[in-house]
């Protein structure tokens, strides 16, 4: 028997249960995993509540690292002790063990530990993904990206930054922008404080914005809208504050022939080799020290509610990891 994360039922933290499950040996193309570092994401919560459905009941949980433990027949990918990491595919990060597929896993790198890579695998190909395939940031670039200090957010303003671009980003407090700085942020907007599209037109000097990226959803879509110069992508990957409400497509039109994307991480890393691509990519810039993974705070994974409870009330920076 181990000990994993279950719910039965979506709604509040309190819906997580933390119970003995059976875990049989690894089928065909299977390994068994016992983890060593689970990565916490704002998907986690969307699923627990109910925003994005499931079939329950279920282990929750999307991304970790940890130690092959056994292999199934036909697995020659990984060996048993070998250090391994994912993000998406099958669920069940919230244990202290799992089988998965072998096909969804890579191995760590040395020179990368455990709990940096479930903090970056599921943040860091996300941001691989914004940038490069759904609209990709050039040298010379000026970008707005929404929740600068947060997980996602410290890791894409150094990417962006690494590659040439200008960075604007929004915070929710003086802390939060500091580690915004910190973390390749060239101009922070405390949005309690200012409007942000306004701040935008004066820094840009009336230009606008290519695009900009917004994790944050209700709150923000109009402001960033307003932020997007004429064909700019407004790129929404997350519901912070909740989803964004319903418009006609004649806005986008209206405000400049604009674009908007709704893209999920889990469609860019659907095969093999775009699997390997992003991850590669991101052990690359981690590797060379051009992105470092903010580790803000770090919770027991029996705790998890009280994780989910920091992350929904915006008192986390950076990662968050779950150690089991």
């Amino acid at each position: 028997m181990v000990k994993a994360i279950r719910i039965y039922e979506t709604g509040g933290p309190e819906v997580m249960k933390w119970e003995d499950v059976d875990l049989p040996a690894p089928g065909k193309g299977e390994i068994r995993v016992r983890h060593t570092a689970i990565g916490l994401n704002f998907i986690d919560i969307y699923q627990r509540s109910g925003l994005y459905p499931l079939n329950l009941p279920l282990t929750l949980g999307t991304e970790a690292a940890g130690i092959v433990e056994a292999v199934g027949p036909g697995v020659d990918l990984f060996q048993p002790g070998q250090r391994i990491a994912y993000a998406g595919g099958q669920m069940g990060s919230y244990s202290e063990e799992r089988n998965m597929a072998a096909s969804a896993v890579v191995a760590i790198p040395d020179g990368i530990n455990d709990r940096t890579a479930a903090a970056m695998m599921l943040k860091g190909m996300t941001v691989h993904m914004l940038m490069d395939r759904v609209y990709k940031v050039k040298s010379g670039d000026t970008i707005l990206v929404h929740a600068a200090s947060g997980g996602v957010g410290t890791i894409m303003c150094q990417w962006a930054k690494h590659i040439g671009a200008t960075v604007i980003g929004t915070v929710g407090n003086e802390e939060k922008a500091a580690l915004a700085k910190a973390h390749g942020c060239d101009h922070t907007i405390i949005y309690t404080k200012e409007n942000f599209a306004e701040r935008v037109l004066e820094i840009t000097g009336g230009a606008k914005l290519p695009v900009v990226y917004d994790s944050i959803g209700k709150d923000t879509f109009e402001g960033s809208l307003d932020s997007l110069a004429n064909f700019g992508v407004l790129v929404t990957f997350g519901n912070a504050s909740g989803p964004i409400p319903d418009f006609s497509p004649l806005v986008l039109m209206q405000k400049g022939s604009l674009f908007i994307c709704r893209p999920t991480l889990f469609n860019h890393v659907g095969t093999r080799p775009e699997l390997e691509a992003a991850s590669n990519a991101l052990f690359d810039v981690v590797g060379s020290g051009a992105v470092k993974i903010e580790i803000g705070q770090t919770f027991p994974l029996a705790d998890v509610g009280k994780a989910h409870e920091a992350l929904a009330g915006r008192k986390t920076t950076g990662s968050t990891v779950l150690i089991p």
